[in-house]
């Protein structure tokens, strides 16, 4: 008999043309008014949300393909400035909730001049200068991944500010997030990393929350050969630590 199996990732493969098909038209709208007629404030809220919408999807998409990837030992390695890898990162970020930031971070070109401008939106870069500027082997996909996903859920759980810090210790990448959120009590740090799961919460707040959630972040580390490590406590925050080999 045939193999009448179907994989997870050819269907997901298979989402990101009507994606970009919504993502083209609705951009299109938007920007070509002279051709399609004018729009009302409203419309253009609305066509906004649908872009933004469409951006979460695509990087969904990508990152469930990326995983399967990994699943299956496939590595991409290149060569690429931890710099690069933290920039990339804060502009997907700030490119869904304020577009003018990450167009600004698209355009700078020193340490400084970008930790003024995340800090103004209540993040803090603390770099090691050479860390900031060391070139590393890995594969560059995976570990943003890792970084976003990180990034996005310590923003979202955040009181005031988020800290990404960075070094290069004994032949590893350190990556650290830090938050000022209400923490995470001792007895769900392990439950934490099971997809989707998130503390005293609906399922549908926990995939808003965590999008693949930190059991995806755990099979990209794993397939690396890295660790993470979790220090919260119940209304203390939480920092999340990284350690990947180079």
């Amino acid at each position: 008999m045939p193999d009448t199996t179907i994989k997870t990732e050819i269907l997901i493969h298979d989402l990101k043309v009507p994606i970009s098909v919504i993502d083209a038209g609705a951009k299109s709208l938007l920007n070509r008014q002279d051709s399609y007629g004018p729009l009302t404030d409203k419309q253009i809220k609305v066509l906004k949300r649908i872009i933004r919408n469409t951006l979460t999807t695509k990087r969904l998409v990508n990152d469930v393909l990326e995983l399967g990837r990994s699943r299956e030992g496939v590595m991409i390695i290149s060569d690429f400035p931890v710099s690069h890898l933290v920039t990339c990162v804060l502009v997907e970020i700030f490119d869904l909730s304020d577009p003018g930031a990450a167009e600004t971070i698209r355009k700078i070109k020193t340490y400084d001049e970008l930790n003024r401008v995340v800090q103004a939106c209540g993040t803090k870069l603390s770099f090691n200068p050479k860390a900031w500027r060391t070139m590393v082997h890995l594969d560059e996909a995976k570990v943003r991944q890792i970084l976003r996903n990180l990034v996005t859920n310590a923003v979202k759980h955040r009181s005031s500010f988020v800290e990404i810090s960075g070094s290069i210790e004994e032949k590893q990448l350190i990556l650290k997030v830090k938050d000022d959120g209400r923490g995470i009590p001792p007895s769900d740090h392990q439950r934490i990393f099971e997809t989707y799961f998130t503390t005293g919460s609906s399922i549908e707040s926990a995939i808003q929350s965590h999008g693949l959630g930190l059991a995806g972040v755990m099979v990209l580390l794993k397939d690396m050969g890295g660790t993470l490590t979790l220090n919260s406590d119940d209304g203390k925050g939480a920092e999340f630590i990284v350690a990947i080999p180079l």
